[in-house]
């Protein structure tokens, strides 16, 4: 692929980028139904398996903020390479672990491997790809990334049928060897030397001091972060509340989790068809609206306990779908506003959604039992700061990056 031209989108380098980026949201959702199975096994609570959840986000949104600087001064092939490996070697651990505390450890290592996936496909798709197509092909790798996440809870509780949760972790760490070879094989260097150059590891990094003095960057990083921190509250707290307080089989668990994979999917698919037409700027408004009025009904029907299982379900439907959508506008949003440190502004824009995702999985588990009033609250709380974050955006859209050149 050529450094000095920007290609249009390419189906098979899509393709690669989502399966590549499916590493972290396959970790993350094919264990989940296994999360009471792994609390009986290691004698815990259920605060306590799902602690190994939140030590996963934490991980996945501190290797972020790493990979992206030092893509942005060595090249991204690398980068991703190493990251792959370690998710791999990490899989394997998972799968040894001994206890609760060594599973914790091991998922925090896993996810910053994982991490490099994530951040890199954005980078790689916006140095790969022009302006115009940019948010359109991020649509394109989110819906290829989905496909995993919709079968992951399926394929999990099927495992967890045939030999319980450690054979998840033999499944992620051959899915890691097949990412390792097929990106060695076929992911291409788009980050041209001449840039590297230029870009030195603690200039890469200082680019986070000129982001965060962004009111913008701040408002993406509400508004897509918060959104986000809503479906991880979903994901830490439906195997508890569906399986343990419904009594949703686990089998049938990846059944209602595949149905908002679908939403997501939707979302993404209808992002690359009115991108072009409405801009960023349009579509981060609408579907952060909407995910702050789907936010208020569900905490509305946890709290109240109107409408039972199906309620919830419904508005957690709205809260997931426009998740994706929002990612791909406010990453891409941010990225071609610091062009010369796309890496770094993918990063942090991820490391946020993660990082506040980490938050809100920590808060939900704090709330004692699995009614689903903690969760409702929860992401109640997401939707209030996911609109600060939607004011902030129409406010600062307009207005130049602070202290970067044009370029």
């Amino acid at each position: 692929m050529s450094h000095s031209t920007r290609s249009r989108p390419d189906g098979r380098l899509i393709l690669l980028l989502g399966a590549l980026a499916a590493c972290g949201p396959l970790a993350t959702d094919m264990y989940l139904p296994s999360l009471p199975a792994i609390a009986q096994s290691f004698g815990v609570t259920a605060s306590a398996a799902a602690a190994t959840l939140t030590s996963f986000m934490a991980g996945f949104s501190i290797g972020m903020l790493l990979y992206g600087p030092v893509s942005d001064a060595y090249g991204r092939r690398p980068v991703l390479l190493g990251g792959i490996a370690l998710f791999t070697l990490a899989s394997v651990a998972c799968w040894l672990s001994f206890s609760i505390g060594s599973l914790t450890i091991v998922r925090f290592l896993q996810a910053l491997g994982a991490g490099a996936a994530s951040v890199l496909a954005r980078a790689i798709a916006r140095d790969a790809h022009a302006p115009s197509d940019a948010a359109k092909v991020l649509s394109m790798v989110a819906i290829v990334t989905s496909v995993g996440p919709l079968l992951a809870p399926l394929i999990g509780g099927q495992l967890l049928l045939i030999g319980g949760w450690r054979v998840v972790f033999v499944a992620l760490t051959l899915f890691g060897v097949v990412c390792a070879v097929a990106a060695w094989l076929r992911v291409p260097e788009t980050w041209p030397p001449e840039k590297r150059e230029s870009a030195a590891v603690l200039r890469s990094f200082a680019a986070y001091g000129r982001l965060l003095r962004d009111p913008l960057v701040w408002g993406h990083m509400l508004c897509g972060g918060m959104a986000f921190a809503s479906m991880f509250t979903y994901i830490s707290a439906t195997p508890f509340v569906y399986i343990e307080y419904f009594h949703v089989s686990p089998q049938h668990y990846g059944l209602f989790f595949g149905v908002n994979v679908f939403g997501i999917m939707l979302g993404n698919f209808l992002n690359t068809r009115f991108i072009g037409r409405m801009g960023t700027l349009r579509m981060v408004s609408i579907a952060s609206m909407v995910s702050v009025v789907a936010s208020f009904f569900v905490t509305l029907m946890c709290v109240t306990g109107w409408g039972g299982l199906w309620s919830i379900v419904t508005g957690l439907f709205f809260v997931v779908s426009v998740v994706g959508l929002l990612g791909a506008n406010c990453a891409t949003d941010l990225m071609y506003r610091y062009p010369q440190n796309a890496g770094a502004a993918a990063a942090v824009f991820g490391a946020a959604q993660l990082g506040l995702g980490a938050l809100a999985s920590a808060v939900v588990g704090w709330f004692p039992g699995v009614s689903p009033f903690g969760m409702g609250c929860t992401i109640g709380v997401c939707g209030a700061l996911t609109w600060v974050g939607r004011r902030l955006v129409v406010k600062w859209h307009a207005h130049p990056a602070p202290g970067v050149a044009a370029g």
